[in-house]
Parts: structure tokens; sequence; C-alpha cells
């Protein structure tokens, strides 16, 4: 290979490094707000966890829903929260539902912790 094609695979081997380094998610820089974590345990009314409930996270900016079915301890999850926007989240099961909560984007912690009570419906 001559010396022009060996110039030539290098840099392209530096251009396929430096693109996927740029398609990378980059880290907060310092300063800058953190995305955040929204977790908790949703419980039945005798305060059993409430395995395989829906619980719905609505941003009040943009009205998207996102759902998740909680874990068979009651457990679910929300990460990668903006922390300039407020959520709703609440939880169903059957014909039991829980009172709507708000995640405010006045609340500057990292890791949200918001228990759900499911209610029997009148």
């Amino acid at each position: 290979m001559s010396r022009f094609g060996r110039l030539l695979a290098l840099v392209a081997v530096a251009l396929v490094c430096a693109s996927i380094g740029a398609a990378q998610d980059p880290k907060p820089k310092k300063g800058e707000p953190q995305p955040r974590t929204l977790m908790g345990v949703v419980t039945m009314p005798d305060d059993k966890p409430a395995a395989r409930a829906v619980v719905l996270l609505e941003n009040t900016k943009t009205k998207n829903i996102i759902s998740f079915y909680a874990q068979p301890d009651g457990s679910y999850f929300f990460h990668e929260l903006s922390p300039d926007v407020d959520y709703k989240v609440s939880a169903r099961l059957e014909d039991a539902v829980s009172p709507t909560r708000t995640l405010s984007a006045f609340n500057t912690r990292k890791d949200i912790v918001i228990n759900l009570k499911l209610e029997k419906k009148k």
C-alpha cells in the first residue's frame, strides 16, 4: 500500500472513531440541570404490593404519557426525567386508582420517591 493509501486509511479510521464518540450521549456539564429519577411503590388498600399495577407518568408540558407495570413487589421506576418539567404520576389496577401526585420542577433532588396507594373507585 502506498504512503497516500495508508494516510487515507488512517484518516478514515479517525473519522469513524470521532463519529462514534459524537453519537454517544454527553454527560451533563457541571452547573447544568441533572436528569431526575422517579421511583416508588404502589400498594393496594390493604397495604399489600400492587403487582402489575399500571403507573402513568404525564409530562405536563407536552402532555405525553409514559406507562410502566409495577414489579411483583409493587415498585416502579422512571429515569432520565427533565428537571425543567412538572410531571403527574398515578396508578391503577382493575377497579382501584391512586390519587394523582405531582413531581414539581422546583423539586431539585436527583432521586425522588413517590409512593402511591390505590383506593377503590367510588
